[in-house]
């Protein structure tokens, strides 16, 4: 590839760094913690593309028809560019073609990870097995993630969890037979890395709910569960007293 295009690519892939980290849409890749690594990363990208097309722009030309015309036929014979006729091989243009994902990231960040990634990967649980639990924390509800209540109630028995009320929100994804259930993505750094914990609704569940809308779960424990289609893996179930519907959060991966 080009000087030039290797200026720009790195322009482009920069200045997406610095996009997302400043408009806050980088925690839909990242964990929060890597916003200073962003913001490093886009700068020096961008001081190198900065560099580069200087030095292109400052590249001295070959002044005259005749010298550089001499110039060529004194390196045809060890040319390697030239073929056995004498042609010379332009430099393949596909590598423009990196540009397109680089711009494409710039002009439309894509959304969060949700309901069609959580349906075809198995819930995570049991890569995240706790055998030491707190007390929750005081107030009736209790709001705790997804990952919480899944943890205590699969590997705790529920014992943390029993006489109180907890709240989850989450997205809904479809469950195996098309009953709800509630969702969440954990993240160990970026959104490559993710996978989904998920969590069945019993009890007064509206028929209505649809995938990736984001809901507010009030319930409490209860001991029944399902195993993962995917994975065979322990899906907890949490029993709903009410559900609402609400807003994507600005962060919504758990980590």
């Amino acid at each position: 590839m080009r000087k030039d295009a290797q200026a720009v690519l790195l322009l482009l892939v920069g200045g997406t760094l610095l996009k997302i980290s400043f408009a806050g849409t980088y925690v839909r890749y990242v964990k929060p913690g890597l916003l200073p690594l962003l913001l490093i990363a886009g700068v020096v990208l961008i001081a190198v593309a900065g560099v580069t097309l200087w030095q292109v722009i400052r590249t001295p030309k070959k002044i005259g028809a005749a010298v550089e015309h001499e110039a060529s036929h004194r390196a045809d014979a060890d040319d390697p560019q030239l073929d056995e006729d004498g042609h010379g091989h332009q430099e393949p243009r596909v590598g423009w073609l990196l540009l397109v994902p680089a711009l494409a990231l710039l002009l439309f960040a894509p959304p969060a990870l949700g309901s069609y990634q959580a349906s075809r990967n198995g819930t995570a649980l049991s890569s995240q097995a706790n055998s030491d639990f707190a007390p929750l924390p005081d107030g009736d509800p209790v709001r705790i993630s997804v990952l919480d209540y899944a943890s205590r109630a699969v590997f705790d028995q529920g014992r943390s969890l029993a006489g109180r009320r907890v709240m989850l929100s989450g997205f809904v994804i479809a469950g195996p037979d098309g009953q709800p259930y509630l969702a969440r993505m954990i993240v160990s750094c970026c959104a490559a890395d993710a996978r989904p914990i998920k969590v069945g609704l019993a009890g007064d569940v509206p028929a209505d709910l649809v995938p990736d809308q984001w809901i507010e779960v009030e319930g409490s424990y209860t001991d029944r569960a399902d195993r993962d289609p995917v994975n065979e893996d322990v899906i907890p179930f949490v029993q709903v007293a009410t559900v609402r519907t609400i807003a994507a959060p600005e962060r919504q991966y758990e980590s």
